[in-house]
């Protein structure tokens, strides 16, 4: 656990599943973990798939990705727009080997087999991905090195928690649960 507030970068982009992002960001932010949200294609909002829109004030190509602990990644439908994406492919593979924490939920985990980090790794997708990640595991969520996955929306929750234990302490995720009424 840093010493400092842990910071988390959440990238959006047109066609994210807004439970997916919307919900880590609640709950990170109860436990004072600083976040940015950004777009990838450099626009100031995103538009969810049930046509939320959220404002990303900052363009992921202007951030220096060495100032994150964790990126994370909901899915949605817009996943298959940021499908092998050259300069998000290298980002997801230097944030990985520098050890920060990738935080990928429901179709999501697709880019971190783009960008060549899913091998050897325990993971878990939506059910839509499990054709081409083939070793998904079904659990809620799954940590394995510094990865954190998640099935989907219905799994919210689950996945911000662990975020939250894993970012913070288990102490303070206890304390979030139950401040929210969380039942397992």
């Amino acid at each position: 656990m840093p010493d400092a507030s842990p910071n988390a970068l959440v990238l959006l982009f047109d066609g994210f599943e807004e439970i997916e992002a919307l919900t880590p960001i609640d709950l990170l932010s109860r436990a004072g973990v600083a976040l940015t949200l950004a777009n990838l294609d450099g626009n100031k909002t995103a538009t969810g798939r049930s046509d939320i829109i959220v404002q990303t004030p900052q363009a992921f190509e202007t951030l220096e990705m060495q100032n994150f602990d964790c990126l994370i990644l909901p899915g949605g439908p817009g996943i298959a727009s940021l499908r092998n994406h050259p300069k998000l492919c290298q980002n997801l593979r230097d944030f990985y080997q520098r050890k920060g924490t990738l935080a990928c939920i429901c179709a999501a985990p697709l880019l971190l087999l783009d960008a060549g980090i899913l091998p050897g790794l325990a993971y878990t997708c939506h059910p839509s991905a499990e054709n081409e990640l083939l070793d998904s595991k079904k659990q809620a969520v799954v940590f394995d090195q510094n990865c954190i996955t998640s099935r989907g929306a219905g799994t919210a929750i689950s996945f911000s928690l662990a975020l939250l234990e894993h970012l913070v302490d288990k102490a303070t995720a206890q304390k979030i649960a139950r401040a929210i009424s969380y039942c397992e």
